[in-house]
């Protein structure tokens, strides 16, 4: 007989949260939207800094974040919970967002909303330089 497990794992909705940013984006290929932060840090535990931050993805997204010095110190100056961040293509959009949070935690300050407003930036800008696959009449 299987021991009953004396702190078991609630079913159903936990109270897990993400702060998404959307971005509109009519693209044919999503994943040169596809992006996240890969970071570099020091310490142990509650004592963990962040000392570097870069992003990897297929794309230009990722190349254009990178080159973004100032995005970059934006990040390092959030806790490395927060500094995890991702970017991700939907259906005709595109969705910035960082880890789940419990309610105790859940929240945007203004230097994370900055921060996804100027990643959202860089987005829009991909949009903006792309050529148009469907010729005007």
């Amino acid at each position: 007989m299987v021991p009953q497990d004396p702190n078991p794992i609630p079913w159903g909705a936990m109270d897990r949260f993400q702060a998404h940013y959307i971005v509109k984006t009519p693209s044919d290929d999503p994943h040169m939207y596809l992006a996240r932060t890969r970071l570099k840090t020091k310490g142990h535990f509650a004592s963990k800094k962040l000392e570097s931050v870069s992003w990897e993805g297929v794309g230009d997204l990722a190349v254009s974040l990178n080159n973004d010095e100032e995005l970059k110190n934006m990040i390092l100056k959030q806790d490395v919970r927060d500094a995890n961040i991702l970017v991700e293509p939907t259906d005709g959009a595109v969705r910035i967002h960082g880890k789940w949070k419990n309610h105790l935690e859940f929240g945007v300050t203004k230097e994370q909303f900055d921060i996804y407003d100027r990643i959202a930036g860089h987005v829009k800008s991909l949009n903006t330089f792309k050529p148009s696959t469907n010729p005007e009449p």
